[in-house]
């Protein structure tokens, strides 16, 4: 073998070579290409909504292998549905490329109900989204806090806190529609300032209305008229529920009574 490199020009051992190595290049690239399946591509089917065997099989006949990244809860999705693939479908890839899916769960998890009650309707929805259960139904019961979840019901009995139910589950919140249950007599708000006013019908759970200032400073104007008034004309009290809101009109100086209330009626101050 050696006689053979030995007994040629050293021009012609060097130009063999070179040969030699170009054919061995060309034939691991051809080696490569083979094993690699370079240029032989498919697209991916989209399997999203389809069920998992139905998915799993598609794909295996398109010449894919099928894996499960994940398995999640969607309520609005049906049980063992594709809910996401990767790749996405209609993607160009090479064959016996790998498709993750993930599912849809077949049984929803359990959670621990929030505690609800006592919170804003606005605070309670966001935190009803937030443990993945849905907003049901919305019930009012007369109670001076408005919008405020008075109680928090599933399947028509009221629920207690921690108590764990399916992902998903719906709520039905009781709300206080702003009005309480017991009449109070409506307050004298008459030679009172605005501000006096305010801070008195707060206390009793009543709202200001309308408020129409004559002239001066707001919250030092006097108020020389209501509406309700505190007296009906026929001398009963006039009675309002917590939550509803009285009128008021002011003026700048102390307005005088035309005419003295029944001194034998109390009124509340």
């Amino acid at each position: 073998m050696f006689k053979f490199i030995t007994k040629r020009p050293l021009w012609q051992n060097i130009l063999f070579a070179i040969i030699l190595v170009i054919i061995l290049i060309f034939l691991f690239l051809q080696s490569l290409n083979l094993i690699t399946k370079h240029g032989d591509t498919l697209v991916i089917p989209s399997v999203t909504g389809r069920s998992f065997d139905d998915a799993k099989k598609l794909l295996e006949e398109e010449g894919f292998e099928v894996k499960i990244q994940d398995s999640i809860y969607n309520d609005t999705a049906k049980a063992l549905a594709v809910l996401r693939q990767f790749p996405e479908g209609e993607a160009i890839v090479k064959a016996n490329r790998i498709v993750y899916l993930t599912i849809n769960r077949a049984v929803p998890p359990e959670i621990e109900m929030p505690n609800l009650e006592r919170l804003t309707f606005r605070s309670a929805e966001l935190a009803i989204k937030q443990y993945g259960l849905k907003l049901e139904d919305t019930v009012y019961e007369p109670n001076f806090a408005r919008n405020a979840v008075l109680e928090q019901h599933y399947k028509g009995q009221r629920i207690k806190p921690g108590t764990r139910l399916p992902m998903g589950s719906g709520i039905t919140l009781v709300l206080g529609n702003g009005l309480g249950q017991e009449q109070i007599p409506v307050p004298d708000l008459f030679g009172k300032t605005f501000t006096e006013a305010k801070v008195l019908l707060e206390s009793y759970g009543f709202g200001v209305g309308a408020t129409v200032f004559e002239s001066g400073d707001s919250a030092n104007a006097y108020i020389f008229k209501q509406q309700p008034a505190p007296v009906q004309p026929d001398g009963r009290l006039n009675m309002i529920r917590q939550g509803q809101s009285i009128d008021i009109w002011l003026q700048a100086t102390m307005p005088v009574r035309a005419t003295a209330p029944d001194s034998t009626t109390q009124q509340p101050q």
